[in-house]
């Protein structure tokens, strides 16, 4: 028995050994599972980071769904969709109750002003110092700047103003000239108590001041002084000058008085020609007719454009390809990466985005939207999700015939100066990027009433936007609502003497007297209110929605003279006789640059609309 017992006990010294040597392995190989698991659970976290990251939310898999069951889920094709992503569902209507919508706070206290002071004096000095010809560079609404600033330039020379040259070289390659676009009848008596101003060289003195032309090219933005010391005495010892590429040459900050002119040259002396004017009206009238008031829409969303900026929309390769060979164009142009730029709002809205702004700040599906856009990238692709969001869409093509067109289809600035009547008389006006059409617009729309101009808080937005899957739409709509405050074209929005005067024209609005016991009120009543704090949303592979109440900031005045550029003087020494437009012509190369922004050789967007 007891030999028995002893190996048993021998049989079980030596299994012991070996079942525990067995457990070690097994609880091994179960850790190593463990950790292996983690690791590709992080690698899977880590791509679609890298994934999310990559293709940026102007590129993701923009899905969105509407609360009517019939309407189609629309997607963009051939993009990279994140591993997970909600649908963000966009009601039909949405707080249709807000206030001010349609119509900004407090507009009715605020006015119009351009009259000048009592210490202005009125009509041009009778010891004139000669001709001055401007030639406005780029498309409509650059020229306008141009023509606008040049009446305060001839009244601070105290020269006679030839009528304005036009650009005819641009990328547009528009042949219209100042007489085909604006009343120029109106225009030079409307200008009379200010300066003088003759459609032509007198007969007589023709052929002596066109031996005596110099063409100078003065700096972006200067001073009233550097005209006074650096083009006067040219001036006055040539009698015949022109200044070239002349868009954005005379600073912001200027006298009162002047402030004044520039915005009774641009708002009252500036009006197209009947024709121009009457087909505007009949869009106008359509529109009315069709839903009583309406959004104008401003699309900058062309293929120039957009590799221009150098942002990255979402198209893949395709759209990398073709807009890398765009930008190719322009040898200036540094690369700057697109995420970066985005965040920093340097990257238009897309049509698809633009309409969900709209959307979160309370306007319906059933509103109406007329559209003022060239040729959009990649089409009805681009416009579809637009067109989804707001289902009564037109253009000026849609609401009008072939025919009614024909007189202005060859003409781009003539189409561009239709379009903005029709903005200009809108209820709400918006623009997807910050153009020459959209500042121009604002400053008319401050100027008359402070009809509601949305200008789009790109910083925030481009933030938010793609973000906009991991919310709520009630969350996202709020949010929207909070960035845009400020940039909503309510009366005082901006500073006086911050940002281009041509968008806020300061000088020029002024408050009724009987409402200054209201407005004390209400801001009274403003700050009162508490103020709404709102936490930074982290949102995973997004930078941080920070939704912080912005005010239009604008860059600083830079008023360094630099010298002027001289250029082809003595351009009419051989030059016998003609109309002036004709003869004056530059003979200077077309910068390709102004294929997208205008005048690129001084760093300005540029505008055919």
């Amino acid at each position: 028995m007891m030999g028995i017992r002893s190996r048993n006990r021998s049989r079980q010294g030596a299994l012991c050994p070996a079942i525990s040597t067995i457990s070690v392995v097994c609880f091994g190989a179960l850790l190593l599972l463990a950790v292996l698991s983690v690791l590709s659970g992080r690698l899977l976290d880590i791509d679609s980071d890298s994934r999310n990251r990559s293709e940026p939310s102007r590129g993701s898999a923009q899905i969105f769904q509407f609360e009517d069951e019939d309407s189609p889920i629309i997607e963009e094709e051939n993009v990279t969709q994140p591993l997970v992503q909600k649908s963000l569902v966009v009601p039909d209507q949405w707080d249709t109750s807000a206030p001010h919508v349609w119509d900004s706070e407090n507009a009715e206290y605020y006015y119009g002003c351009s009259e000048p002071s009592e210490d202005y004096q009125s009509g041009p000095s009778s010891a004139i110092n000669g001709y001055l010809l401007i030639a406005a560079s780029g498309g409509l609404n650059q020229q306008r700047t141009g023509i606008t600033d040049s009446i305060v330039v001839a009244r601070l020379l105290n020269a006679t103003l030839v009528v304005p040259q036009l650009d005819h070289r641009s990328y547009w390659k528009d042949s219209s000239n100042f007489s085909d676009i604006f009343d120029v009848d109106w225009f030079i008596k409307s200008v009379a108590p200010d300066v003088k101003v003759v459609k032509e060289l007198p007969e007589g003195e023709r052929k002596y001041l066109l031996k005596q032309l110099t063409s100078l090219r003065v700096p972006r933005k200067v001073t009233p002084h550097y005209y006074l010391t650096r083009i006067l005495p040219t001036l006055r010892k040539k009698h015949f000058i022109r200044l070239t590429k002349f868009d954005y040459r005379l600073a912001n900050r200027i006298d009162t008085d002047y402030q004044k002119l520039r915005c009774r040259t641009n708002y009252k002396a500036l009006r197209f020609t009947p024709s121009i004017q009457n087909m505007g009206q009949m869009l106008v009238d359509r529109m009315r007719a069709k839903g009583g008031r309406y959004i104008a829409l401003h699309l900058r969303y062309e293929s120039d454009m957009l590799a221009f900026s150098g942002c990255y929309y979402g198209g893949g390769e395709k759209e990398k390809k073709e807009l890398g060979a765009i930008r190719k164009r322009w040898k200036t142009l540094h690369y700057h990466d697109p995420e970066r730029e985005r965040r920093n709002g340097k990257c238009p809205l897309t049509p698809e985005e633009v309409g969900l702004m709209l959307r979160a700040l309370g306007y319906g599906n059933d509103s109406y939207l007329y559209v003022a856009s060239g040729e959009v990238y990649n089409g009805e692709a681009s416009l579809a999700p637009l067109k989804a969001l707001f289902p009564n869409y037109f253009t000026k093509e849609t609401i009008s015939s072939k025919m009614e067109l024909k007189p202005f289809k060859k003409f781009s600035s003539q189409m561009a100066a239709i379009d903005y009547i029709v903005c200009s008389q809108s209820d709400v006006f918006v623009a997807n990027n910050n153009g020459n059409m959209a500042r121009i617009l604002a400053g008319e729309r401050r100027f008359n009433g402070h009809k509601r101009t949305i200008r789009p808080n790109a910083k925030k937005l481009g933030r938010l936007l793609p973000a906009r899957h991991n919310m709520t739409w009630e969350e996202f709509a709020e949010t929207v609502q909070h960035v845009q405050k400020g940039f909503m074209g309510d009366p005082m929005e901006a500073r006086p003497g911050r940002g281009e005067f041509h968008e806020n024209p300061a000088a020029c609005i002024c408050e009724k007297p009987e409402a200054q016991e209201k407005l004390r009120h209400w801001r009274e009543q403003q700050a009162k209110k508490p103020k709404k704090v709102q936490e930074a949303t982290e949102i995973k592979a997004q930078d941080p929605v920070i939704p912080v109440e912005d005010r239009i900031e604008a860059e600083e005045e830079d008023d360094e003279e630099v010298p002027l550029v001289i250029e082809d003087e003595q351009a009419g020494e051989e030059i016998e006789g003609g109309a002036v437009e004709d003869l004056l012509l530059e003979n200077e190369s077309t910068n390709e640059q102004e294929s997208a922004e205008g005048a690129a050789d001084d760093e300005e967007e540029g505008d055919n609309y």
